[in-house]
Order: structure tokens, then C-alpha cells, then sequence
């Protein structure tokens, strides 16, 4: 279960890296993906898909290692 959790993490971890580049890429140049929100809303920006990505690679990192640390040892 920990491996497929894992994968799944990675997985989504490049999803969000892509999607942070994507957005990141076109603000540069001027290109806003989302607009700015109206008053007491949360703003979404490449940086909340670069946390999401940070998050789910340390997720498959954390899945890998219990998966090892529970392997049989020889």
C-alpha cells in the first residue's frame, strides 16, 4: 500500500511541478493565468502549485523509506 501511495505522490508531485513552471513561465512574460481575486478571497499563484509539489514529493520520499524500513532484512 506504502508503494502505491508513493508513486501516486510522485505522480502528483510532477503534475504540480509542471503546472508551477507553466504558470511561472507565462506571468513573466506578462501572462496572468489567474487574475487577481476580488477582496477576501484566496489568491491562487504559482507558488501554491510549488507547495503542493514540495508536499507530495516529500510524501513518495516518506512512503519509500517505510516501505524500506519494513523490507526483511537479510
Amino acid at each position: 500500500m506504502e508503494k502505491q501511495l508513493s508513486t501516486a505522490a510522485y505522480w502528483i508531485g510532477i503534475v504540480s511541478t509542471v503546472l508551477a513552471l507553466v504558470t511561472r513561465g507565462l506571468t513573466v512574460l506578462g501572462i496572468f493565468v489567474f487574475p487577481m481575486p476580488s477582496p477576501g478571497k484566496i489568491p491562487i499563484s504559482y507558488r501554491s502549485f510549488l507547495d503542493g509539489a514540495i508536499l507530495f514529493f516529500l510524501m513518495a520520499i516518506a512512503g519509500s523509506v517505510i516501505t524500506w524500513a519494513k523490507a526483511p532484512k537479510a
